[in-house]
């Protein structure tokens, strides 16, 4: 958990390589087993021409970042907005990253307004939005 939260932090990126494998586990873990993710015999004559990753998969790095820098904050509240503007596909290097861009205090509680983006090996932007978390004043 970070110990300094301030307007224009940087959060620490998380790194994640896509593999099938991660895909069929998200899949077993979320009872989602839409043939776009799980099958290759199906998902290649869709447009996308192979398996994606679930969005959610993507949302999860997102939220591990956030544990990161807010810990339990994050996990008891922390709250998610986002984008979907490209697809993951196995293979794919995502880098997830966030800046904190504001920070305000409402009943006592301070919160960390922050933006955040998941970019490819690419550098495509495959999902973008902004996330909330409360932080104790100690943090500050």
């Amino acid at each position: 958990m970070l110990t300094d939260i301030n307007e224009g932090k940087t959060l620490p990126p998380v790194v994640k390589h896509i593999t099938q494998e991660k895909i069929n586990l998200y899949a077993e873990a979320s009872g989602d087993f839409n043939p776009i993710h799980v099958d290759e015999s199906f998902a290649v004559k869709t447009p996308f021409g192979g398996t994606i990753a679930h969005g959610m998969l993507n949302l999860a790095y997102v939220s591990e970042m956030m544990t990161v820098a807010f810990g339990g904050n994050w996990l008891s509240g922390g709250r998610l907005r986002a984008k979907f503007k490209e697809v993951a596909r196995p293979g794919d290097t995502l880098t997830i990253s966030s800046t904190v861009n504001s920070i305000e205090k409402k009943d006592g509680v301070s919160y960390a307004n922050c933006s955040f983006e998941v970019r490819n090996q690419k550098g495509e932007v495959v999902v973008a939005g902004e996330a909330t978390a409360k932080f104790s004043r100690g943090q500050e």
